[in-house]
Order: structure tokens, then C-alpha cells, then sequence
């Protein structure tokens, strides 16, 4: 058994792929295995992969099954305790693993996930150092397009971890997974790793944000449009917080994000063409969890 499973997602990422790989097969540190799960990739991705990187655990999809489920298919086959999910178009530093893994020895058994220090591929301004839960219920990378200037080189408890590169525990993983899977497939992109976090949360889990190690991420290599985007982030902020929060909170917090939920809802509404059907599918998302809660199960 490894000592880390590195999880990686490819999707039409043969421009990624090798400074990725590339940069995870150069660590000065070895005790890991590489899975790596592709959506359906028409670009020569999966060639490339299996030509140079035969070690690599390969994962076809004939399509484009989302992040949530893609991850979900390797943290099955994965066989180490931890396991890091990265995206394709992450660099890692030559000493991260290394890093990264002696961490992991010092951590309290109640820390079930935790990030590295993820700059942009500038190397000078923050991508996430963590999520952070508003009492709106707005969500967000700590420190994102800020200048990496010192201020973000603290050890500390955060909200959840960044999938973009995050460490999880086995056993954590496998204590909050539910029907849905480890990461919820209904979310299929985007915010699934919030709804993993504050799963995690409600089960006493802690998550910490580690800065001494740092990775670059170079951008959006899913390659999705802003429409489409606009409609999961808004369609998924829904979806966690139907899951996640108690109805209490929901009905104080209603009145409070209610400027805001409106402006978006309109902006959205009159510039988004999937505004009403994200809208519809919270609607069934709700009644949904509603029935499945009030079963008993």
C-alpha cells in the first residue's frame, strides 16, 4: 500500500497533462501512486497518458460524467489512507509531496482534510488558501486574486479544503459518504467540494490550511463557459445549502441574504438563458431531500 493516492481529473487536457505529470513524477518523494480519470477526451489525451505515463492508473469514461463523479471512481480504486485530488492544469513545487507528507504525521486524528498555500501560475497572486462559509452562505477561496505578500502564511483551521488541491483521509471519506457518492454527482461541477467540507464539518471533522508547500494553477481547463458556470455556482449554492443546513438557520439566514439572493436572481434571470431551469432543478432538489429525510433513512 502507498503512502498517497493522487487523484487527477482530464478532460480535453492534453495541453495540462504533462507539466502536470511532469511535475508530480519529479518529487523528491516516491511512495504514492497516479490515477487518473478522464471525461470522454476527443484530444489525444488518453494516448498521450497511456505512451508516456504507463505506471498511471487510467480511468476511461466514454463521456463527460462531471468532477463530482469522476473523483468518486478514483477514491474507489484509490488504496492509500490519503488521498489528493488535484486538477490538470496544477504544477506542483519539487519539494511539495515531501512536505506535505511529513505533515500529514503531525496532524490530530480529528483532521480529516487539508490544502497547500494554491497560487495562479504567476507565482505571485493567491488561487485559494482554503474556503470560507459567509453567514449569507456565500462561498469563497480565502484570499483569491490578493497578492501573495505574507499575509497568508499562517497555519490555520478552515471551513474545508479547495479540490483543486486537497488532501482527504480515507476514513473521513468513507464516514460521510452517502447515496449520492464522496463528492455528490448531482453537483457534477463546482461547489461539490463545499458540500463535501460541510459534510464533513457536521460529522466533527476539522480541516486546516497549510502554507508551507504551494502549488500554481494555471486556469480553467475544463474549458466551460461563464453562462454555464453562472448556472452550476448558482444551482449548487442552492443544493448544498438544502443539504447542509438546518431549517432554523435557513429561515434566519433568508432574511439576511435576501438583497443579495434577489439582485442575483433577477441579474441572472434577465442575462443567463439557464436561470429557470437551475431554478426548477433546486425546486425538485428540494423536494427531493425533502421526501428522502422525512422517510427516515
Amino acid at each position: 500500500m502507498h503512502q498517497l493516492s493522487i487523484l487527477i481529473l482530464t478532460f480535453n487536457s492534453s495541453k495540462y497533462i504533462k507539466p502536470c505529470l511532469d511535475s508530480v513524477f519529479s518529487q523528491n518523494f516516491e511512495d504514492f501512486e497516479v490515477i487518473v480519470v478522464d471525461g470522454g477526451s476527443k484530444d489525444g489525451t488518453i494516448s498521450f497518458i497511456k505512451e508516456n505515463y504507463p505506471q498511471v492508473v487510467l480511468i476511461e469514461n466514454i463521456e463527460n460524467i462531471g468532477a463530482a463523479e469522476a473523483r468518486n471512481q478514483g477514491i474507489k480504486i484509490a488504496k492509500s489512507e490519503w488521498i489528493l485530488t488535484l486538477d490538470c492544469d496544477i504544477h506542483l513545487e519539487k519539494d511539495f509531496l515531501c512536505k506535505m507528507t511529513s505533515f500529514i504525521k503531525k496532524l490530530d486524528i480529528n483532521i480529516g482534510s487539508f490544502q497547500p498555500k494554491i497560487l495562479n501560475f504567476d507565482k505571485k497572486t493567491i488561487y485559494s488558501t482554503g474556503i470560507y462559509l459567509s453567514r449569507i452562505r456565500r462561498f469563497f477561496d480565502i484570499g483569491k486574486g490578493q497578492s501573495d505578500n505574507g499575509n497568508f502564511n499562517r497555519l490555520r483551521f478552515i471551513f474545508g479544503a479547495c479540490s483543486a488541491a486537497a488532501f482527504y483521509k480515507r476514513e473521513m471519506l468513507e464516514q460521510i459518504n452517502e447515496k449520492s457518492g464522496y463528492f455528490d454527482k448531482r453537483f457534477f461541477f463546482l461547489i461539490e467540494d463545499v458540500d463535501l467540507s460541510w459534510r464533513a464539518q457536521r460529522k466533527g471533522w476539522k480541516a486546516l490550511y497549510y502554507p508551507e508547500a504551494h502549488c500554481y494553477h494555471s486556469g480553467d481547463s475544463s474549458n466551460t463557459s461563464q453562462k454555464i458556470r453562472q448556472y452550476l455556482c448558482f444551482r449548487n449554492r442552492y443544493y448544498t445549502i438544502i443539504k447542509n443546513d438546518s431549517f432554523k438557520n435557513m429561515l434566519i439566514n433568508c432574511f439576511l441574504s435576501f438583497p443579495y439572493d434577489a439582485f442575483r436572481f433577477f441579474h441572472l434571470l434577465f442575462s443567463n438563458p439557464y436561470t429557470l431551469k437551475a431554478f426548477r432543478e433546486i425546486f425538485q432538489f428540494l423536494i427531493n431531500e425533502t421526501e428522502y429525510y422525512s422517510s427516515g433513512k
